[in-house]
């Protein structure tokens, strides 16, 4: 699990936030922090992989906090948050170390289309070692969200797609991991389709209780027009 700190003044803009992080499989909320003494403190109590970093608060600034983390040694990576399209702002985060950047008001959409990147990353920088250029450009690439243009979003193709809806229309609810299985793709590549399915309103999300542990989000195809229990994106 990727836990993740939230840093934001506002209690319900904060809540919506980790809301939206809770919702993301492979994510979790460590914490939560309304100034950036408080965002200092839980980083040098409590162990934390992201922190999504809103740049106005009470008592400084995010960028500060980012300055003040790495000036401690945290190489935590940071989202940064913000209302403010100041080119200076990106500017600065990008050079404290900032992973990505969301600017207010945001989607539970983008928030999941950017944790969904970074987890990718994540799970490359995992899978061994980095070689050759294209080994570095596809690590950075998954940073990047992916943007909506024409009919599908970026890094999804109509030919995985449909190998992906032909999975949950023959064989009921599935996981990520079995339609991963399925069609012989990456679990994060799978749950990628399967979340825009979901996004899109032809498939809902469930939960699958196991004997042990935390519940998995499990997916089956819903046609158009019909109604069901599961959460949309």
């Amino acid at each position: 699990m990727i836990r993740t700190l939230v840093v934001e003044d506002d209690p319900v803009a904060a809540a919506a936030h980790a809301s939206y992080i809770e919702r993301v499989e492979g994510f979790t909320v460590a914490g939560s922090a309304g100034s950036g003494a408080d965002a200092l403190r839980v980083l040098a109590a409590t162990p934390v992989d992201l922190v999504l970093l809103d740049v106005h608060l009470p008592d400084t600034t995010g960028l500060e906090v980012l300055r003040r983390m790495r000036a401690a040694g945290h190489t935590t990576d940071v989202i940064m948050v913000t209302r403010a399209r100041d080119v200076a702002v990106v500017q600065a985060a990008v050079a404290l170390g900032a992973t990505q950047y969301l600017v207010k008001p945001f989607t539970f959409s983008a928030v999941r289309r950017k944790l969904a990147g970074y987890l990718e990353y994540r799970e490359r920088l995992g899978a061994g070692p980095v070689l050759a250029q294209d080994d570095v450009d596809d690590l950075f690439g998954r940073l990047r969200a992916p943007v909506e243009a024409g009919g599908l979003p970026k890094g999804v193709s109509r030919e995985s797609l449909d190998a992906v809806r032909a999975v949950l229309e023959r064989t009921g609810a599935r996981t990520a991991a079995e339609v991963a299985e399925a069609v012989g793709a990456s679990r994060v590549t799978a749950r990628r389709y399967l979340e825009y399915l979901v996004e899109t309103g032809l498939a809902e999300r469930t939960a699958r209780y196991g004997p042990t542990g935390r519940p998995q989000a499990e997916y089956r195809w819903r046609p158009r027009g019909a109604t069901g229990s599961g959460e949309g994106g």
